[in-house]
């Protein structure tokens, strides 16, 4: 049975929305990212981190990131209300004067891949180093750039974005004051998760290796969300960075260069063979005399080197008669 064009989109849609981490490895590796020929291992940094923020104005607010960059965050979670696909989430509480009310919470992604939506993470990289920016003298590391989301989660809602500047520190991993960097397993209590959440909520800025700079709402387009991401690993000369480049060594190159050479004379030979000679089988192959006794030789170099090994003793090599 034949299926219309139409038909097998819809398959390659539905097949992507069950499997979104497909799309997602397609878009940011945090194990190879490389920017203006400097390469950096994020790996490390993988798995949810979650950082907080206050407002006093009134009525106050808190409101906690969730960010894994290297993966879409669980739905199920307790830190994650936002939609599948996310990578960004925002949960703000309000706390109003009225105590009766209790606190009202809200969920907003800021980054993140919906391809239902066709809103997409467009991961954008720049090396501090080399940036334009002047806010960027002196600083060593990398700008991290993500898309996606919309507050509220509609084709009318604002849009989002995340500028996360990762800072070269060499003596922090970039996980202190992260106390929940473990996914929820299935069937466990997330009390305990919130639990872990609200105790690193609690521990000072300053200890944590992540913290919010601002999130910036002036801008009629996007809002922004501002983050410093302090870790050895944003350091250009960091260990951890995989040493693999672009550029193939000089053994590579000769082993290539050799076969090559030899695959060229054969095939020349071969042809030269069978234009001249009209030759067929082994007799095209050039000093095919010579390949066919490579079997015969190496049968006899091996005896000799046993003989060498077992034998002789004290007769010098002569044997008794």
């Amino acid at each position: 049975m034949m299926l219309s064009s139409r038909g097998h989109n819809n398959i390659f849609l539905s097949a992507l929305l069950l499997c979104p981490s497909l799309s997602l490895a397609f878009s940011l590796d945090c194990k190879y990212i490389r920017v203006d020929e400097t390469s950096f291992n994020f790996e490390a940094l993988g798995g949810p981190h979650t950082v907080s923020n206050s407002d006093n104005s009134t009525p106050p607010s808190n409101t906690t990131y969730t960010i894994d960059i290297c993966d879409f965050l669980r739905p199920g979670s307790s830190e994650q209300k936002c939609p599948q696909g996310t990578r960004i989430c925002g949960v703000e509480t309000f706390f109003p004067e009225e105590r009766e009310k209790g606190p009202e919470t809200t969920a907003f992604p800021i980054a993140g891949d919906y391809i239902h939506k066709n809103w997409r993470l467009e991961p954008a990289l720049t090396r501090l180093k080399t940036s334009k920016l002047e806010t960027d003298k002196n600083k060593e590391g990398v700008r991290l750039e993500l898309h996606g989301g919309r507050r509220p989660f509609n084709n009318d809602g604002k849009k989002q974005k995340a500028a996360i500047e990762f800072l070269c520190d060499p003596g922090r991993t970039g996980n202190e004051g992260n106390e929940n960097t473990s996914r929820p397993q299935d069937g466990k209590d997330d009390n305990e998760s919130e639990r872990a959440r609200k105790r690193a909520a609690k521990s000072d800025k300053n200890e944590k290796s992540i913290h919010v700079v601002k999130y910036d709402t002036s801008d009629d387009k996007d809002d922004v969300l501002h983050l410093e991401w302090f870790t050895k690993h944003a350091c250009e000369n960091e260990s951890d960075v995989p040493t693999s480049s672009g550029h193939w060594g000089f053994f590579t190159w000769l082993v290539i260069i050799v076969f090559l050479g030899v695959a060229s004379y054969l095939i020349f030979g071969s042809w030269l063979n069978y234009n001249r000679y009209n030759a067929r089988g082994w007799d095209l192959l050039p000093h095919g005399d010579t390949i066919r006794e490579v079997p015969y030789l190496m049968k006899d170099w091996g005896r000799r080197v046993v003989n060498t090994v077992q034998g002789g003793g004290s007769r010098g090599g002569y044997s008794a008669v």
